[in-house]
């Protein structure tokens, strides 16, 4: 059953690629992941991103130079850093943006009143905020059609399905540690985790692991201190966001409740970055590779 549950995993990220029904782009018209039709008159050369997921993706594609502005809190790769900021990607500045005469905006959507407003001057926004690892590789595909860098996205598509296969195939055979991801702990008696539906939980699955709150209601969700100890995770992820974890391993192991967790006790508490876990772009294929060194460290030996 386990190698026929990774098989299926596999399958189904492969078949993303080809699965674009409803996003054939360039100049025209094309659907973006609300469903909107987003109307273009040529490929953009003025490109406008307020999310940090979409922003990495533009310059992984090689066409940085058409993004002429982005938000604050785009950081990634460097060259983002030094771009025009339009606000942050919660508090987009619309008179900034419309300054910059984009012919296209993209958003991953949280801030729906921007779209709204871009919608009523008559400027292109399309939302990108794909729901599982099938939508990455998809949207990979349409920002390529859509930016006339077919070519590019055909190979960071190709690159990901490479080392996504590199890691399900290695981790086909071994057993599954049970894994508990500490996302946010302010209250350490119910820290925040990754439920099903999140980025994190197809994750640990691909890596060879089981997420402990794969059976939650929501993808994000709070854990009581009784369901962790009965879950007893074998290992904890704690989130880290600019290199600073939002707890320590030092901290957790000191805690009352925490300390007969099998994963505490045998030292089994691991850092990872944020971004990597959660951003919807080709550094996903990172940190599912992180992960998977973590949770089968023996089968992934430099």
């Amino acid at each position: 059953m386990k190698r026929t549950h990774l098989a299926l995993l596999l399958i189904v990220v492969i078949a993303a690629v080809t699965a674009c029904s409803g996003t054939r782009s360039g100049p025209g018209t094309i659907t973006d992941n609300w469903g909107r039709q987003v109307h273009l008159n040529s490929a953009p050369t003025r490109i406008i991103s307020h999310s940090p997921s979409i922003t990495e993706t533009i310059f992984a594609l090689g066409i940085g130079d058409k993004l002429v502005a982005d938000s604050k809190d785009c950081d990634y790769p460097e060259a983002a850093k030094t771009k025009p900021k339009i606000g942050g990607s919660y508090t987009p500045n619309l008179e900034e943006i419309v300054a910059m005469k984009p012919d296209l905006v993209l958003t991953d959507g949280f801030v729906p009143e921007l779209i709204t407003k871009l919608d009523s001057l008559g400027i292109p926004v399309a939302v990108i905020n794909p729901k599982d690892i099938n939508g990455i590789l998809t949207d990979i595909e349409l920002l390529g059609n859509v930016t006339g860098s077919q070519k590019e996205a055909a190979e960071v598509i190709s690159n990901m399905k490479k080392r996504i296969d590199a890691v399900v195939n290695t981790v086909g055979n071994a057993s599954r540690p049970s894994v508990f991801c500490v996302y946010e702990a302010i209250d350490t008696t119910k820290p925040w985790t990754a439920g099903p539906g999140s980025f994190i939980d197809s994750l640990i699955n691909m890596a060879g692991g089981s997420n402990v709150a794969a059976s939650a209601s929501k993808p994000w969700i709070q854990f009581n201190m009784e369901e962790l100890v009965k879950a007893n995770p074998d290992i904890i992820l704690v989130d880290s966001q600019m290199g600073t974890a939002v707890i320590s391993p030092e901290e957790l192991k000191e805690l009352p409740g925490w300390q007969g967790i099998t994963a505490v006790k045998e030292n089994r508490i691991y850092t990872i970055d944020d971004d990597l876990l959660t951003l919807f772009g080709p550094r996903i294929v990172q940190g599912l590779e992180e992960m998977a060194k973590i949770l089968h460290p023996d089968l992934f030996e430099d």
